[in-house]
Formats: structure tokens, C-alpha cells, sequence
């Protein structure tokens, strides 16, 4: 029988190499030469005017709270459906996270009903760009403007995608980025925040220095460093970024392969759809993907739990998505929803996602164990 993991770490053969270097330059802990790299190249191909990398997406998300002054009451809205992070970046800082629904189409944020959710207390929109498909951003940053909101980008999945020719994590005030192994650029554990508003670039990079002026201070712009403002230690090591810099000089590469996988895979379920067996995902107009994840939508006459379980017993390491942070413990003791959240009830209990990964050629035994199920 085959084993065919869920997902397999890319390496593009550079990584060692870079890790050597760092090494002899004789600079293991944060921001050296590689550091400095990695931070010009999100800066020139994302367009953002100030990028820092942190030690994860969530480390960005939480920076994002301390900048924009998060307190105990502030309200900001959120998809139910995301990684816990996106609230609890928030909820740590004493917000109470606004768990709005998603579109049916690309299980983001529904941005008809954003409005809806607004009230005194709210601070902030959190969108967050699900696989790799961009939010309908336009809306939502109008909404921004004439509420007087910040938008944090919350890019995690959406490293080389765009939204009508801007790069996912450009848009807002701030967008955050994930390395994490699993994402189509990584360095293991690790991210980056992009910061787009002119007014947050000071105080970020001292809120990433432990909530000193240490930037300064190796700038020449000070005679010496000392605590300035509330922070932690959010910078990655150099062996890391490293690592990360050898991934992000191969990403467009890296991303044309996992969208020539996510293609056929897409080509494969066609007939499988037109028989109402599954859906497959969809991209709107103006979104440009990078092929994150390939899921389907199941038919509801499918049982997802058995389809999995199927599915694994063939070797195929399918799996679910997110379980709603709205009726989430934590969600249920921190936050409130705004509406209903048909759609993410419903969605949420019918997604499963498919192995990808570069050097994936399993397409045909996939549908295959599908069709018999």
C-alpha cells in the first residue's frame, strides 16, 4: 500500500549552505546579514513599506495587538473560521474577538456583513486570506476608512498570492506572514509582519526588541539602548533566517510547482463535481492563488469522519481544517458572534484537505480512492 503524507518540507538545496555561512560570520542570534536579506526581499516583493520577521505568524499577530494599542474591551472582528491565533492574538491583549461568517465561495470573511458587526467598541478587522485566495479587500478597506479602523492582514497562507495585482499582506495597516513548515515558503517555526501604515515602523521594531531601542542603538541613531516600551523577544535566529532566505530566493519557482499540482488536482474533480459528489474550490476574479491547499467541499451525503478514514486506510493522509472558534471553548468564554454562521457551520463539517507537496504524483490514486468511496 502507498503512504502518501499530507505534507513534505520543500528544501531547495541552498539551505545548509546559507546555515555555514551564518555560521562563520560568527552571528547566531537575530537580525545579521541574513536577516537583513530576508527583510529587503519581503520589502521589494510585497511593496510594504517596512517588513521584520518574527519567530511565527502568530508572534506577528500579537505584535500587530500591541501596536495598534489593543485594551481590556476593544472589540475586533474576526472570521469563526481560522487558526486560533487570529483571535487569541487579540484576546491576549483583553479584546473580545466578533466572530463574523464566511462566503460560501472561498470561505473567507464575508465582507457584506462586516458592517453589521461594528460598533463603539471595535478597533480592527482581522481578514484572513484562506489557502492562499485573497478577501475581498476593497470593501473592507473602504469600511476601514470611513469607520476609522486598522485592518491586520492576517497573510499566513498567502505568500506570493495577490488581490487585484497587490500582494496579499499589502493591503492593511499590517499584514502578517507564516514559515511554519507547512506553508509553501518556510524555515520550520517562523514569520514575518509587514507593516504598511508609515506610523507603526518605530515602535514595531522596538516592541520586537524586548521593548527596547536596540535597532537604534546598532544604527548609530542613539549611544545606547535601554527599555523604552512594553515588548518581547519576537526576532527568529540568524540560523533560521538563514534558512528562510534560501526559500525565498526560489519562491516564485516554488510557487508555479504547487500550482501546477493544485491544477491537475483541480483538472482531476471535474467529473466528480458535475455529479454533485464534491466541490471544488473556487477562485474569483482578480485573486491570484499560490496553491496553498487543495480542498473539497464534500456532498452532504458523504459522512466526512468515514471519508477520511477511508481515505487513510489507503495511505492517504487526508485531512480536516479548522473546528469554529465561536463554539470553541475559549471562543465561547472570550468572544461573541455577530449573525449567523450557517456558512462556517456548515463548511467547516464538509472540507477536507488533500496532500500537496513538491514531488507529489498521486493525483490519479487519489480520485481513484475517491470514486470508490
Amino acid at each position: 500500500m502507498k503512504t502518501i503524507p499530507f505534507n513534505k518540507p520543500y528544501l531547495t538545496g541552498n539551505e545548509f549552505e546559507n546555515i555555514t555561512n551564518a555560521h562563520e560570520q560568527g552571528q547566531l542570534a537575530g537580525d545579521g546579514s541574513f536577516t537583513k536579506l530576508c527583510h529587503a526581499w519581503l520589502e521589494e516583493n510585497t511593496g510594504c513599506r517596512k517588513a521584520l520577521l518574527t519567530h511565527s505568524c502568530t508572534a506577528a499577530l500579537e505584535m500587530s495587538a500591541m501596536l495598534l494599542d489593543i485594551r481590556p474591551g476593544d472589540e475586533v472582528i474576526v472570521p469563526s473560521y481560522t487558526f486560533v491565533s487570529s483571535a487569541n492574538a487579540f484576546v491576549s491583549r483583553g479584546a473580545v474577538p466578533v466572530f463574523v461568517d464566511i462566503r460560501k465561495d472561498t470561505l473567507n470573511l464575508d465582507e457584506e456583513l462586516v458592517s453589521k458587526a461594528i460598533t463603539s467598541k471595535t478597533k480592527a478587522i482581522v481578514p484572513v486570506h484562506y489557502a492562499g485566495v485573497g478577501c475581498t479587500m476593497k470593501p473592507l478597506l473602504e469600511i476601514a476608512k470611513e469607520k476609522g479602523l486598522y485592518i491586520v492582514e492576517d497573510a499566513a497562507q498567502g505568500i506570493c498570492a495577490s488581490y487585484n495585482g497587490e500582494e496579499l499582506g499589502s493591503m492593511g495597516d499590517i499584514g502578517c506572514l507564516s514559515f511554519h513548515e507547512t506553508k509553501n515558503i518556510h524555515c520550520g517555526e517562523g514569520g514575518a509582519i509587514l507593516l504598511n501604515n508609515e506610523i507603526f515602523i518605530e515602535r514595531a521594531e522596538i516592541i520586537r526588541e524586548k521593548g527596547t531601542n536596540r535597532s537604534n542603538f546598532f544604527r548609530g541613531e542613539v549611544s545606547k539602548y535601554q527599555w523604552i516600551d512594553i515588548g518581547s523577544s519576537y526576532l527568529p535566529g540568524e540560523l533560521t533566517s538563514a534558512f528562510l532566505y534560501a526559500q525565498l530566493q526560489d519562491a516564485k519557482k516554488i510557487t508555479k510547482r504547487r500550482l501546477c499540482i493544485w491544477n491537475k488536482y483541480h483538472e482531476s474533480f471535474i467529473d466528480l463535481e458535475k455529479e454533485g459528489k464534491i466541490r471544488r474550490p473556487i477562485t474569483p476574479d482578480g485573486c491570484k492563488h499560490n496553491g496553498h491547499i487543495y480542498y473539497l467541499i464534500l456532498g452532504s451525503s458523504y459522512n466526512r469522519e468515514e471519508v477520511l478514514r477511508k481515505l487513510n486506510s489507503k495511505g492517504i493522509s487526508a485531512v480536516f481544517h479548522y473546528k469554529p472558534l465561536h463554539n470553541s471553548p475559549a471562543g465561547l468564554r472570550y468572544g461573541r458572534f455577530s449573525g449567523s454562521l450557517t456558512n462556517t457551520d456548515d463548511l467547516c463539517d464538509r472540507i477536507i484537505r488533500l496532500p500537496l507537496w513538491i514531488g507529489f504524483d498521486h493525483h490519479d490514486y487519489v480520485l481513484s480512492a475517491l470514486s470508490e468511496i
